[in-house]
């Protein structure tokens, strides 16, 4: 059972209404719902890049372009401060897997050149 589900599995019971809310899915890519990571949150995470390694939320292929408001909303919400004073999710570029043909024509294009 991952650390969210235990969370989730101690919460208290809420209503029909707010389970709904709690099943709306904040990172598309990972598929994070807004209960997971208030779970996260409720289990003492207290910034973004803390849930974002709790959940996933925000690692997936927008790399929390689409997510990252949502979920610092969520921490600003959960720790008090205004979405200004949390601390911005840490951003990496985009990676794609390189074909290893392309790595060997730049070697073989190096190897003509005489270098």
């Amino acid at each position: 059972m991952s650390t969210a589900s235990c969370a989730t599995a101690s919460r208290p019971k809420i209503s029909a209404g707010q389970e709904s809310l709690d099943s709306l899915v904040i990172c598309r890519c990972e598929e994070i719902t807004r209960g997971e990571i208030l779970a996260a949150l409720e289990n003492g995470v207290s910034t973004v890049s803390g849930v974002k390694r709790v959940t996933r939320a925000g690692m997936g292929l927008c790399q929390g372009q689409t997510c990252g408001r949502l979920v610092t909303s969520l921490v600003a919400g959960a720790t008090g401060l205004g979405p200004d004073q949390v601390e911005p999710l840490t951003a990496r570029p985009p990676v794609r897997p390189v074909p290893m043909a392309v790595l060997a024509r730049d070697r073989d294009e190096t190897a003509m050149d005489g270098r």
